[in-house]
């Protein structure tokens, strides 16, 4: 794929939206859009959204804003599509983790199918890619789920399988990022808090993907 003059739209969580970096030049959209020539990069990213429908509202009313309830507010005219987002469903999310079978927007399987299938309708003949969550810290340590506990892996594992069901593209950033904040020499230079990363991690991230996007 070309990327130059391109329109992409992100939509995300915290990290799209640019928490974790120190001016909103320096998120990965933005350093992907000055470094490739794109035409535009809109930024859909709403910090501590999730996937998947929660059962219990949110403190922040903006927190349940799952991602299939915002893709009718995002531009039509645009070239590719860029979904980045799981890690607040395992976090905080009090959805249950569920299985491929699941078609309910209240299970993170199920919620995967339906917002690939209302994304790719509005979408048919456009580009959509997939990031897997980043490594963040601790996070082995099971997240208790009313169906039982699941590490971070569990869901990238998930989004890989149901994207793939879709065919549509995952850039596995759990497993290529080359970042990691459990490794004590990653975690002050890629991400202070240990979850968002800095503008180096975004940095790494806008790289990552500008090589994915042209293998597309």
């Amino acid at each position: 794929m070309r990327i130059e003059g391109l329109k992409i739209a992100f939509l995300g969580d915290s990290i799209t939206e640019g928490v974790g970096v120190s001016i909103p030049d320096n998120i990965y959209h933005q350093v992907l859009k000055k470094n490739t020539n794109l035409k535009e990069a809109y930024n859909y990213g709403i910090g501590g959204t999730r996937i998947a429908r929660q059962s219990i509202p949110s403190k922040d009313p903006n927190y349940d804003k799952y991602f299939a309830t915002r893709i009718d507010d995002m531009e039509h005219d645009c070239d590719v599509v860029v979904v980045f987002g799981g890690t607040n469903d395992y976090g905080h999310g009090d959805a249950p983790f569920g299985n491929f079978d699941d078609r309910r927007d209240d299970t993170f399987c199920g919620a995967l199918h339906l917002f690939l299938q209302k994304l790719i309708t509005k979408y048919p003949d456009k580009q959509i890619v997939f990031l897997t969550p980043l490594h963040c810290m601790e996070d082995t340590k099971p997240s208790r789920k009313p169906d039982g506990n699941y590490i971070l892996k569990d869901y990238v594992d998930a989004i890989c399988k149901v994207c793939e069901y879709y065919s549509v593209p995952v850039l596995n950033l759990y497993a290529v990022s080359g970042m990691n904040p459990n490794v004590e020499s990653q975690h002050q230079l890629y991400f202070p808090d240990g979850l968002h990363p800095s503008d180096k991690g975004h940095k790494r991230i806008a790289e990552k993907l500008e090589n994915f996007l042209k293998t597309l």
